[in-house]
């Protein structure tokens, strides 16, 4: 489990669009926009465990009594690349760092003022005075609270707080994509994919943020974008992990976020890894190898990708991907060209179509067309 959860407790997730608390002009981050969003964010989940229907009492009673709640986000690389600072990066992460305390503080403060409103969840109410300011002293004393300012641990102790949990960064991979920004907190996989059109053709598309910045910028190069448009593969892993490191230090329950790792990365490799995670204060995480599976939903276009000593030292290559849902079955009726057995690749134009492990691979460059799975 990405959340660790009490007995009988339940998720109740949200996420802050993070690519609308950009200011595109200024390319900045607007601070109170996104203290307000998170305020109301804060309100709206405590008033939906109110109006949940538990079907279970026990659920019911473990939800009312600690009322938790998992705001998160999405579109962080969107609101990193309109600021035009790179995901990863020391600059990057400082900015990272702000844009997460600012969320973490604005909960706080926002589920302190709900308290005062309407009362502190009821597992940190005792049956005396005494007991309530016993259970207050405790909470404001744990890890994470220590980390918070003093203003809101004394309001605490003071008024209580209105839900035992606040933050959780979960993938948000459906939401975030039916909005069109990045999932989570992770990078964009990659900035182009391939899609069938009417045609029976394979068509390049950009990812929505490029072809903005392409529109407003049309001198750019499109094949040579700034440093800002990093993709996850290209990130080495440990900037993967430390960019979840500094993000756990604001946020008082789990995280969702994976560790991209290239082909050949050894198992000392991902141990490394892992102690990173554990070291950096992480409470969980994931490292991903490229091709440790037989079907992965996304794979790079042609290209292999391959780790060595001196990786550091080898020039970064920007690679397509090929996103597997988004290749339908040709409609042309001689066309030989297509995900079907038997056919040719659509993407490398070489290799023949064979089933692999359940899904319709590519026997030349590895590319998962189409998935049983």
């Amino acid at each position: 489990m990405e959340q660790p959860l009490a007995p009988n407790s339940v998720c109740n997730l949200a996420a802050v669009n993070l690519a609308e608390m950009a200011d595109k002009e200024t390319k900045t981050v607007n601070f109170e926009k996104l203290k307000r969003t998170v305020e109301v964010g804060v309100r709206m989940q405590d008033n939906v465990i109110d109006a949940t229907p538990y079907f279970l009492e026990d659920n019911k009673r473990q939800a009312l009594g600690e009322r938790r709640v998992g705001l998160g986000v999405m579109g962080l690389h969107d609101l990193l690349i309109y600021c035009e600072t790179e995901y990863g990066s020391p600059e990057g992460n400082q900015l990272v760092d702000k844009v997460f305390e600012t969320i973490a503080t604005s909960a706080y403060r926002a589920s302190v003022e709900l308290g005062k409103e309407k009362g502190s969840f009821p597992f940190l109410q005792g049956g005396t005075e005494e007991e309530t300011n016993r259970l207050r002293k405790a909470f404001t004393n744990t890890g994470f609270m220590k980390k918070m300012p003093e203003d809101i641990r004394e309001s605490i102790l003071e008024n209580g707080i209105r839900n035992s949990h606040l933050l959780t960064v979960a993938p948000t991979g459906s939401t975030g994509t039916m909005v069109g920004v990045s999932t989570g907190l992770e990078p964009y996989f990659s900035f182009s994919y391939f899609r069938s059109g009417r045609l029976g053709k394979f068509i390049e598309v950009k990812a929505d943020i490029v072809q903005e910045y392409l529109d407003c910028n049309p001198e750019a190069d499109p094949e040579n974008l700034p440093n800002w448009f990093v993709s996850a593969m290209e990130l080495a892993p440990e900037a993967h992990a430390d960019v979840q490191c500094v993000i756990q230090r604001w946020i008082d329950s789990s995280i969702s976020k994976t560790v991209n790792a290239p082909k050949g990365y050894s198992v000392e490799q991902v141990e490394k890894v892992y102690e990173r995670l554990y070291k950096g204060g992480a409470k969980g995480g994931t490292v991903y190898v490229d091709g440790s599976r037989d079907s992965q939903v996304l794979t790079l276009k042609a290209e292999e990708n391959s780790m060595d000593d001196d990786v550091e030292k080898k020039e970064k290559q920007k690679q397509h991907v090929v996103l597997v849902d988004t290749i339908n079955e040709l409609r042309s009726t001689n066309v030989t060209i297509g995900s079907e057995v038997g056919n040719t690749c659509p993407v490398c134009r070489k290799g023949e179509v064979k089933e692999i492990g359940g899904c319709n691979t590519c026997t030349n460059c590895n590319a998962q067309l189409k998935c049983g799975l």
